[in-house]
């Protein structure tokens, strides 16, 4: 039901409440497993369940883009939870964050790997290179290639994960088995084991951990 006391339906019904991230990154971060990231993009639909993810919590996390405090490109993670946080990684990749806890509190959970289950042909095309095609495994695992994939890019920076175009949905989907580990592809704040991934996935970009539940 939304604000005006009208039922909600279809995409809109599945798609995760403010208040589900509005809560402890950690416990997000871990949650998130199993849902679904879409995105309705104008040339087509795309979507994958998410089975990895990585929090970074904070300006005392010196992993985390607050680290050195507020600035114009960090702004979105002291933004309202529920925002995607969008941002080009190395000149290279766009990499996307869905903002966490209450506003003035930054912190995210990065998306770093998708199961596709629709628009895989449009996935495919997105990340065709020299003419090779790619397997389900391989067309939305890592964070910059699951961006890709599904055609995410600076457009998406900021918008509200609950309607639109960029969401993610709780589909029912059943529990799965989960593992946490230290965070990968970074420098700094390797020792915490803030990465969560679902046991088993071949489309889990890292590997190493131990039984989070």
């Amino acid at each position: 039901m939304d604000a005006a006391g009208v039922h909600e339906t279809g995409p809109a019904a599945r798609a995760l409440p403010v208040e589900f991230y509005a809560r402890a990154t950690l416990t997000v971060a871990r949650q998130l497993l199993g849902k679904v990231l879409v995105h309705d993009a104008p040339d087509g639909g795309a979507a994958g369940i998410i089975v990895e993810t990585e929090a970074y919590i904070g300006e005392g996390d010196p992993a985390c883009h607050a680290s050195r405090g507020r600035t114009p490109r960090n702004a979105p993670l002291y933004g309202p939870p529920g925002r995607a946080y969008v941002y080009l990684n190395y000149g290279m990749h766009w990499l996307v964050n869905a903002v966490t806890e209450p506003e003035e509190r930054p912190a995210a959970v990065l998306i770093r790997a998708l199961e596709p289950i629709e628009g895989l042909d449009l996935m495919r095309s997105r990340r065709a290179r020299d003419g090779v095609v790619l397997d389900e495994v391989r067309l939305c695992r890592g964070p910059g290639n699951l961006t890709r994939a599904l055609g995410i890019g600076a457009a998406q920076n900021q918008v509200s994960l609950r309607r639109g175009g960029l969401r993610i949905e709780d589909r029912g989907l059943p529990r799965r088995s989960v593992l946490t580990g230290p965070r990968i592809g970074i420098r700094v704040g390797i020792d915490r084991p803030w990465r969560f991934w679902i046991a088993g996935s071949p489309c889990v970009s890292g590997s190493g951990g131990q039984s989070a539940n």
